[in-house]
């Protein structure tokens, strides 16, 4: 079977795909108890669009905006710190405090060499790329591993007359729809291929690299991966660079083909009901100072104006997970999150060119936690017959039954189409629930099929408060089933 090249488009095409206002996701408000969002003036008569952000060892936050500048906010107040650059659309604090800013041509070091608060030295880091002053060719990043690389991710173009494409999304060459590693010393390389619109990119606390990319062409709903190196990622357009690949030899590549090839996501991410134009991965690493969520995954969706919460579980050797909403109702589209030295989650806002659900064009805002116990789901984890789920406070156990809980399972369907509708959706058949002697947790009996996304809805949970959550599905990507002799958690 050769490959079917049938799109369907929306208004808007790019990071997330259709027009934000024609998607608004159906849940009312919710936040967790104990988190509320604080909005901070941006600077008067400016276009405040933030798309790169980062916070130094002093708590000062730094951002660029998508018109080519780098301000930093201290004690209540802006500095301009650099202007001029070419849309960057992301910004990282270096360890030894300059700035590194992804422009669309060229990963840029900026430096304040006379200290007087404003930048006078403008370094190119890397720029082996092709840029075709194509609007779409964005180059997002940076981020750090633990032994001093750097890594960006390249956007593909859209609608480029001299690009080779398979519908609207396309590269002329150039590492277009690549990662790339730059080391200490300087060097370029091309890192891995396969990517769409990689919005966003971060580094663990142990140093792995994660990514999310958005639904569009060959990515059948938004998903967060973990970048490995020589890896394809299943948009088909940058195999063209790769050696023994050729536009006849790609476009006589069967959908199983290519699927085969394809990394898994460590996520897959439900369009509407959780994000449509994912931003970076940003790790709670506050030791609590944010609450009981340490460690794990927050992410902004452009698109749906919210927050969402990336728990890992590794399986096998190899990370899945869950996904959960987190917070809404933000003023703006949250692109980019940063987490500061007192546990605050600063999220980045831009509205430009896609929407966003929330009314402002651009903004920045703060996640604080007041010290309030939230009850909320915690944490998930596959076992050999279900899930565990843990939550933040005891539950009560009366509400701890078959009635309180509802599964379904659905899969992807992978291929050249514009995103894809949940296939094989199903009901699951809850055999039993469990409460464990802890008081948090519970264990899930139900049927487990490998290669499904998971929701469980649990509706009907009470904790010991009488409280009900406020976020009451998660969506579990059941990649891998546990071996026999792996023991549940």
């Amino acid at each position: 079977m050769k490959l079917n090249f049938n799109f369907v488009f929306g208004v808007f095409i790019g990071l997330g795909g259709i027009n934000a206002q024609a998607q608004q996701a159906p849940q009312g408000v919710y936040k967790p108890d104990g988190y509320h969002i604080h909005t901070i003036e941006t600077p008067p008569d400016v276009r405040f669009h933030i798309t790169g952000l980062d916070s130094d060892k002093q708590g000062r936050v730094w951002v660029a905006t998508r018109l080519g500048e780098v301000w930093f906010y201290a004690d209540d107040t802006w500095h301009k710190f650099a202007e001029g650059l070419h849309e960057p659309t992301g910004l990282l604090v270096d360890d030894d405090g300059s700035i590194l800013v992804a422009q669309k041509p060229e990963l840029t070091r900026i430096l304040d060499v006379d200290n007087d608060g404003s930048a006078d030295s403008y370094l190119p880091v890397a720029n082996q790329w092709t840029f075709n002053d194509n609007y779409h060719e964005f180059t997002f990043g940076p981020t750090k591993d633990n032994e001093g690389n750097y890594y960006g991710t390249l956007n593909l173009s859209h609608n480029h007359p001299d690009a080779f494409t398979l519908g609207a999304m396309g590269t002329t060459g150039g590492n277009r729809g690549f990662a790339f590693k730059v080391n200490q010393n300087g060097d370029y390389q091309p890192f891995a291929w396969g990517l769409r619109s990689p919005a966003g990119i971060g580094t663990s606390p142990t140093g792995e690299v994660f990514f999310s990319d958005n639904q569009g062409d060959w990515v059948p709903t938004s998903k967060l991966h973990l970048l490995k190196e020589n890896r394809f990622y299943g948009h088909p357009v940058s195999l063209i660079e790769i050696e023994g690949y050729t536009e006849e030899r790609i476009r006589d590549l069967s959908l199983g083909e290519l699927n085969d090839m394809s990394e898994k996501p460590v996520v897959w991410i439900p369009q509407v009901e959780v994000a449509n134009s994912p931003g970076n991965p940003e790790w709670d690493v506050s030791n609590g100072k944010f609450g009981p969520f340490n460690g794990q995954i927050f992410i902004g969706d452009q698109t749906q104006s919210n927050v969402f919460r990336v728990i890992l579980d590794k399986v096998n050797g190899e990370y899945q997970g869950a996904v959960i909403n987190f917070m809404n109702s933000f003023q703006s589209g949250n692109i980019r999150a940063e987490f500061d030295i007192h546990g605050q989650l600063w999220i980045g806002q831009t509205a430009r060119g896609w929407g966003a659900v929330g009314p402002q064009p651009f903004g920045l805002q703060k996640v604080v936690w007041d010290g309030t116990t939230p009850f909320e789901l915690l944490d998930i984890k596959l076992t050999k017959t279900g899930f565990r789920l843990n939550f933040t406070s005891p539950l009560d156990a009366d509400s701890v039954s078959l009635a309180s809980f509802s599964a379904q399972q659905w899969h992807y369907h992978y291929s050249g189409n514009y995103g894809s509708p949940k296939e094989a959706l199903v009901d699951i058949n809850i055999e039993g629930v469990r409460l464990l002697d802890d008081g948090t947790s519970i264990d899930v009996s139900m049927p487990l099929v490998a290669g499904k996304v998971v929701q469980i809805d649990f509706t009907g949970l009470r904790d010991s408060q009488g409280r009900q959550v406020s976020v009451d599905k998660v969506y579990y990507t059941l990649n891998n089933l546990m071996q026999n002799d792996v023991e549940a958690p």
